[in-house]
């Protein structure tokens, strides 16, 4: 009996040892299709922007006209056209979270890069966090008081109040 026992322990023991194998496999797996997932967004996300550039002419007074959503929705929507954070991406989700969490020193661009799960070492995934940090200011989500740090913008109840007091805002 103690045998068949044993038999049958090991054979569990080799079953686990597996598809702990089978798991790691399949997470290796699905971290190379999130990255290639990511990659498509930003390149979908730059050509739509590009064909608005492109479309959009000039009007008489020789000012740009306002940009024309081409293709579904963008991932990050101006800050005046979304009244919450929730209508972002997660991933933007996430930059906006960090940002938050980062406070009055900012979010640097290779903090960035971890919190999307990127390589922060790499250079050109530090530089793709950058640009996704510079989109959501040229959208109105975050500004760059110092340059390479990003933070949450100051609401505009919250600056008056800082500049009314005699002493305040500077």
């Amino acid at each position: 009996m103690r045998a068949v026992l044993e038999t049958r322990q090991k054979a569990a023991a080799a079953q686990v040892k597996h598809l702990e194998a089978e798991l790691e496999r399949v997470r290796a797996a699905l971290a190379e299709a999130e990255a290639v997932h990511r990659h498509r967004v930003i390149g979908l996300e730059q050509y739509l922007e590009a064909l608005a550039e492109e479309d959009a002419p000039a009007d008489a007074t020789g000012e740009m006209s306002q940009k024309k959503v081409v293709g579904p929705r963008r991932a990050v929507p101006h800050r005046r056209h979304a009244s919450e954070v929730t209508e972002l991406s997660p991933d933007y989700q996430a930059l906006m979270a960090a940002a938050a969490d980062a406070g009055d020193d900012g979010l640097g661009a290779r903090r960035a890069a971890v919190v999307l799960g990127w390589d922060s070492a790499s250079a050109s995934r530090v530089e793709g966090a950058r640009a996704w940090l510079k989109r959501l200011v040229e959208r109105g989500w975050l500004v760059e008081a110092k340059p390479g740090r990003f933070t949450l913008p100051v609401p505009p109840s919250q600056q008056d109040t800082d500049t009314g007091r005699p002493g305040g805002g500077s």
